[in-house]
């Protein structure tokens, strides 16, 4: 049976079905050794296909080939990489100016990483209702230096839900990677897209499908 992995737990996955049931998974361990660099062999966006057992859960017996993914070091295995998500439609990084400074160091490491692995990223600028002088300039020269360069760009705020309409847009019917750094927002955003106001680590959501990096628990 073929599925969508839509959210890691530890080592198991729930995977949507192709006929609709969310059933969670494992891997098998002889699995994991079949010239797997990366410390997940399967990752959240992975199509795949698991056998179900009589207990109504199953086991990963295969993954198909992955259009693109996105990675990170492995922090405990200096020599291996950890998958964050594969077959994305496109990546989204929430940046703000300052309450905190988002650097244009951490911006364009992340645009390298996900341009070497093919995946279209956009810069969601956030909090704009606290810029006034310097710091509206520096987000407009912002805007314009990554714009002219090729990365769309759009401004939010999660607070007044300006430009709210115009992220839910974006981000209907596409797998996404949504990320930044700690306190630009990431609980108001998550209240406002998601129901229940929690975007928990690792997950696809089955109407807009956004997989989730917002929250700080494992990152």
């Amino acid at each position: 049976m073929k599925g969508l992995v839509i959210k890691n737990t530890g080592s198991w996955y729930t995977v949507r079905t192709d006929d609709g049931r969310d059933v969670e998974s494992k891997v098998k361990g002889n699995f994991r050794l079949k010239e797997i660099r990366s410390t997940n062999p399967v990752s959240v966006g992975d199509r795949v296909d698991i056998d179900i057992n009589n207990e109504g859960t199953a086991f990963i017996t295969k993954i198909e080939d992955r259009k693109n993914y996105i990675i990170r070091r492995a922090s405990n295995l200096s020599k291996q990489s950890h998958i964050i998500a594969a077959n994305l439609d496109q990546a989204m990084l929430i940046v703000t100016v300052n309450y905190p400074i988002t650097t244009t160091v951490f911006i364009d490491r992340f645009l390298a990483t996900a341009e070497a692995y093919s995946v279209p990223v956009k810069l969601v600028f956030n909090k704009i209702d606290r810029y006034k002088g310097e710091d509206k300039e520096y987000l407009d020269a912002l805007i314009n230096l990554y714009t002219t360069i090729g990365y769309p760009c759009s401004t939010l705020c999660a607070k007044t839900e300006e430009g709210l309409d115009a992220l839910k847009a974006e981000l209907k019917d596409k797998i996404t990677l949504l990320s930044a750094i700690r306190e630009v927002g990431n609980q108001r955003l998550s209240i406002s897209l998601f129901p229940g106001g929690y975007l928990p680590d690792r997950a696809i959501f089955p109407n807009i499908k956004i997989k989730g990096m917002v929250t700080n628990n494992f990152l």
